[in-house]
């Protein structure tokens, strides 16, 4: 950036989940990914089974599912 600070805190990670119980990936910020894992503790489930009961729900692509998610809870929350 211009001013000399960086976006590094926006970059996308791909992590290795477990959705019901198959393998595969998504791909979402350190920052959503920090709050889910925050969500999954508070609820005493683990991430693995909140992303599968999310992709039991979701319209759209996982990675956009779990994004949406996180801003809900949230704004329910704040």
């Amino acid at each position: 950036m211009k001013d000399g600070t960086t976006n590094e805190g926006a970059a996308i990670r791909k992590r290795s989940v477990r959705v019901s119980g198959h393998a595969t990936s998504v791909s979402v910020e350190q920052e959503f990914w920090d709050v889910l894992k925050r969500i999954s503790a508070r609820r005493g489930q683990s991430v693995n089974d909140l992303i599968s009961e999310l992709d039991l729900q979701r319209g759209r692509n996982l990675s956009s599912a779990i994004r949406v998610f996180v801003l809900q809870e949230v704004a329910e929350n704040s």
